[in-house]
């Protein structure tokens, strides 16, 4: 039950912001909004202002923002020659762009504002203190010890052990002064790290630098002020993003096996792990989640926006619309490729918990 409401209350927030991005769009391109709905499905509760009904619904695995002039809103027949004007299919190409890519902008834009919440309450980060020193690599050579802090790798200055590794990493080789504290003093050390081959988060074979220590597990709370900490979500968004994108390549290539896809069972599951863990690994999370659901809808996948996005562009180009006919086929090719999705990762999540 901790798991499903924790997944409720992750869900339930991005599905709102990201029909909120496409509900605002819609309103200020003058667009009248005849739903917004949090879930799809039959009506549990709803409520009237002016034009729009906001209503939840009782398949809570989405949600949807109803415009007049999109679907079947009027059946057969044509709007009012009154209400045309305020209707979605009416506006120029650009605002129809700008309505459908709100959505999942909104969701990138909602993930850096929640990293940068996380940064500006303070984020536990492991400390440069060294736990281990292995002594076939140049660490114990050059005469590191456990309990040492290093400070400085040459001339720039390492927080945490994050900044030491890339530092690290980023000398490919080459001789590193390391200065460290050592019961109140400052040491220096000389070392070359040495060439290994290790495994990315891919599960790919990759060639890095180490020097051959372990961290000792100790952390900091490192708290940003404000400014810093809306940079630091931004950078943190555009590194998600990026690791998001490189993800799904490399399920495309099979360097990832599928059977890690994970669906809303996977998700509550991991909620619910964030949230015992503490509230501010639950926004974390709900980060995480912002990033890959704007991406994910980004798809030019027929029925995700995405898909809306590439017959917007079509338009433009062609400088007509593409054909309801058409547009009506490949939204049924979505739909299917959208079904088989989610049984695919239902199966998947259900096959780890009953292996496990």
């Amino acid at each position: 039950m901790y798991n499903v409401i924790s997944a409720i209350i992750v869900l339930g927030v991005l599905i709102f912001v990201h029909e909120l991005g496409h509900f605002l769009v819609a309103k200020w391109c003058g667009v009248r909004v005849l739903v917004f709905s949090l879930g799809f499905g039959p009506r549990v509760f709803g409520v009237r202002r002016g034009d729009t009904e906001y209503r939840l619904s009782a398949v809570p695995l989405g949600g949807y923002v109803k415009m007049l002039g999109e679907g079947n809103d009027g059946g057969d027949e044509p709007l009012p020659a009154r209400d045309e004007p305020y209707s979605f299919a009416a506006k120029k190409p650009w605002q129809r762009l700008l309505i459908v890519f709100a959505g999942p902008a909104t969701n990138i834009i909602f993930a850096a504002l929640v990293f940068a919440v996380v940064h500006l309450a303070g984020v536990p980060v492991l400390n440069t203190t060294v736990g281990e020193v292995d002594p076939e690599y140049p660490a114990f050579a050059a005469g590191v010890r456990a309990g040492d802090r290093i400070l400085a790798v040459g001339d720039r200055p390492v927080a945490d052990w994050e900044e030491l590794s890339t530092a690290i990493k980023e000398s490919r080789g080459r001789p590193l002064t390391v200065v460290l504290d050592r019961d109140g003093l400052q040491v220096e050390l000389t070392m070359a790290p040495a060439k290994v081959e290790t495994e990315n988060i891919f599960g790919e074979t990759v060639v890095t630098h180490v020097i051959g220590i372990t961290a000792a597990g100790e952390t900091d709370i490192h708290r940003l002020p404000p400014g810093r900490a809306l940079v630091r979500g931004v950078v943190e968004t555009w590194e998600v993003t990026r690791l998001t994108i490189v993800g799904f390549i490399k399920l495309i290539e099979r360097v990832i096996p599928a059977k890690t896809l994970g669906g809303p069972i996977m998700i509550a599951q991991m909620a619910g792990q964030q949230a015992k863990a503490g509230i501010l690994n639950l926004i974390y999370f709900m980060g995480i989640i912002s990033v890959n659901l704007g991406i994910l809808n980004l798809f030019p996948v027929p029925i995700l926006d995405g898909g809306h996005i590439v017959f917007i562009l079509l338009e433009m180009v062609l400088g007509r619309p593409v054909s309801m006919r058409k547009m009506e086929i490949a939204q049924q090719i979505g739909l299917f490729l959208l079904i088989s999705l989610m049984i695919f990762v239902f199966y998947n999540d259900l096959t780890r918990i009953f292996t496990e």
